[in-house]
């Protein structure tokens, strides 16, 4: 197993965070060998995220952009798992462009790669208020009654995995699936792959407002658990291969 590190984030209107969150996160990429990435795709902004990000690609030549306009999380999320995937990644590590984890905290997750294929964040503690923290506990019941497993921490962006692992399950989902994470989370322990939990910082934003409100992600929830039944038929299909 190599160790070339695809570093990916979604974005969507983070003028206010995307230069520190490039930054702070670039110099992880060293941890990695010389094949290693920064993916960032970019949601359609309408601010000035897809320009400040353009403006870096100067400065650090690692960098990728991905322009994907009209494009909700959970789609940008699966564009970068397989373009990582499909780019020769070794291993890829994805969190989000809010500035809410903390790139020290890596460090723990990469030593902890030969002894594990996936390096799960928990966050037990959130900065992001009550409201959040109750819809990860609705979505970690959805799991259980759907796949059968109660995982800690469905949907944590901050996650070491093995691309081939990551590619074992991608496909169960649409493309336009809005909760790819909690899935593969719900794939990793089914399986029974070699997954761990850490817990993990969950600061508050630091910067800009997230558009992704309590109401947003109830609705998103509900559109998706709707392919929940679906992406459960296609689990019986891979069960039977």
């Amino acid at each position: 197993m190599g160790d070339t590190l695809y570093i990916v984030m979604p974005t969507y209107n983070e003028e206010a965070n995307i230069r520190n969150v490039v930054e702070e996160w670039y110099p992880i990429l060293e941890n990695g060998d010389e094949e290693s990435r920064l993916v960032v795709s970019d949601g359609g902004s309408k601010d000035k995220t897809l320009e400040i990000l353009n403006e870096l690609k100067k400065e650090y030549p690692k960098l990728v952009v991905i322009p994907k306009p009209g494009t909700d999380h959970g789609t940008k999320v699966i564009l970068l798992y397989k373009y990582a995937i499909e780019n020769g990644a070794d291993w890829i590590f994805q969190t989000d462009s809010d500035g809410q984890t903390l790139p020290s905290e890596f460090a723990e997750f990469w030593n902890l790669r030969k002894k594990y294929d996936i390096v799960m964040g928990n966050r037990k503690k959130r900065g992001d208020g009550a409201g959040r923290k109750l819809v990860e506990n609705v979505l970690r019941v959805y799991l259980k009654l759907f796949f059968g497993v109660m995982v800690p921490d469905a949907n944590a962006p901050f996650r070491l995995m093995r691309s081939d692992i990551v590619k074992k399950y991608i496909d169960l989902m649409p493309s336009n699936f809005n909760l790819p994470n909690a899935i593969l989370a719900a794939c990793f322990s089914r399986y029974k792959e070699k997954v761990t939990y850490r817990v993990v910082t969950f600061q508050p934003r630091q910067g800009g407002k997230n558009y992704m409100n309590v109401k947003r992600i109830f609705k998103i929830g509900r559109e998706s658990i709707n392919n929940f039944a679906q992406i459960k038929k296609n689990l019986k299909a891979f069960e039977g291969r």
